[in-house]
C-alpha cells in the first residue's frame, strides 16, 4: 500500500471530492465522512462529499452529514484535482458521477470488495478487510494520521454495519481490534448501535412486514425471495432506505440457505440484493454484471421483476446451496 504517494497527492491537491456508492449504506457513508473530516482538519484541504441517492435517516447522526452534496446540487462540469471513491466496487455504482471521476486529475479507490478490478490511478483494496472503514483505519494508522472523535464515530459505524453488528462471516480479529481502538478514540458503541439498529421508522417496519408476508420459498425452503413492486413502495410511501436489511431477514430464517429481493425500478430494470449462508453470491451476481462479497452481493438486470427473478432462480439452481 503506497500511502506515501497518496499523501503527496492529497497535499498537492487544491480541491478534492469523495464519492459514495448508489443507495448508500453505513460503510460507504462512514468511510466518506471519516475521510472528509481527516482531509479537512488534518490536511487542511477543501473537500466535497457526493452521496449518490438519499442518505437513509438512520445515518443522519454522523458528523459532517449536512455537508453532503447530491447529484442534483453538485456542479458536474467541475474538474477536481483529486476524486476518491469509497466502498465503490465498480464505476457504474456512482451513476452520473462518473463524469466527475473521469475529469479528475488524479483518482483514488478505497474498497474491500473482491470483485473490484482497481479502476483508479491509486487503488487501496483489501478483500480480507471487514469493510472499507477498516481499510481506511489502516491507512490512517499506518500514516500516523490522528483519528479524532468524529472520525472514530464514522469508522466505527462503517465497521459495525458491514459486519452486521459483528455477526457476519467477514468479522475477524482485525475488525474487533479496530473497533476497540475506535472506542478509545471516542466512539460510543451503545449510542451508535441505538442510532443504527433501534431507529427504524414505522414505514420501514410495516413495508418490510408486507414484503416478507409475500415471500416465496423453494427447494424445501432453502431458497427464499420476495418481489418488490413500485406500486407497493408508493402505497407505503417507502423510500429506498426501507429496503435496508430486508434480504437479511429472509436469510435469517433457519431453513434458508440463500435469499434475494428483486425490486422493480423506474427504468424498467430490476435491482437484486442477494444473501447466502453457503453459496458464493458474488459468482451468481457476476453472471448479470454485478458482484460483491461471497455471502452478500447484488446486481441490476435489464428485465421486468418477474422475469429477473426467474433468471436469478435459474442461475441459483446451478449451485450447491
Amino acid at each position: 500500500m503506497d500511502y506515501l504517494e497518496l499523501n503527496n497527492i492529497i497535499k498537492s491537491s487544491k480541491n478534492i471530492l469523495i464519492i459514495s456508492h448508489v443507495n448508500p449504506d453505513g460503510d460507504t457513508l462512514g468511510s466518506m465522512f471519516a475521510l472528509y473530516g481527516i482531509l479537512k482538519n488534518h490536511f487542511k484541504k477543501k473537500c466535497d462529499t457526493l452521496v449518490i441517492s438519499k442518505i437513509p435517516p438512520v445515518y443522519e447522526f454522523m458528523p459532517f452529514v449536512n455537508c453532503a452534496k447530491t447529484l442534483e446540487n453538485i456542479d458536474k462540469s467541475r474538474e477536481y484535482d483529486l476524486v476518491i471513491n469509497v466502498d465503490v466496487a465498480s464505476l457504474d455504482r456512482i451513476c452520473e458521477a462518473e463524469i466527475l471521476f473521469h475529469k479528475a486529475k488524479k483518482t483514488v479507490n478505497f474498497d474491500h470488495h473482491k470483485t473490484n478490478k482497481g479502476y483508479a490511478d491509486l487503488n487501496f483494496i483489501n478483500p480480507d478487510a471487514s469493510s472499507t472503514g477498516e481499510v481506511l483505519f489502516d491507512y490512517f494508522e499506518t500514516s500516523d494520521i490522528p483519528i479524532d472523535n468524529d472520525a472514530a464515530i464514522c469508522l466505527y459505524t462503517a465497521i459495525l454495519t458491514d459486519t452486521g453488528s459483528f455477526r457476519f462471516d467477514n468479522t475477524g480479529v482485525k475488525a474487533f481490534e479496530c473497533a476497540a481502538k475506535l472506542v478509545e478514540y471516542g466512539a460510543n458503541p451503545s449510542n451508535i448501535y441505538k442510532k443504527v439498529y433501534e431507529s427504524d421508522s414505522k414505514t420501514l417496519v410495516t413495508f418490510q412486514a408486507h414484503c416478507i408476508s409475500k415471500a416465496k420459498f423453494l427447494e424445501d425452503d432453502k431458497i427464499a425471495y420476495t418481489l418488490v413492486y413500485r406500486k407497493d413502495m408508493e402505497k407505503f410511501r417507502a423510500g429506498d432506505d426501507c429496503m435496508e436489511g430486508l434480504t437479511e431477514k429472509l436469510r435469517a430464517i433457519v431453513t434458508t440457505r440463500i435469499a434475494f429481493t428483486a425490486k422493480e425500478m423506474k427504468s424498467g430494470c430490476t435491482k437484486v440484493s442477494m444473501r447466502s449462508k453457503l453459496a458464493d453470491t458474488a459468482q451468481i451476481c457476476a453472471k448479470f454484471g454485478g458482484g460483491g462479497h461471497k455471502f452478500a452481493s447484488g446486481c441490476t438486470i435489464k428485465a421486468p421483476v418477474e422475469k429477473a427473478a426467474e433468471m436469478i432462480l435459474e442461475e441459483i439452481k446451478k449451485y450447491d446451496i
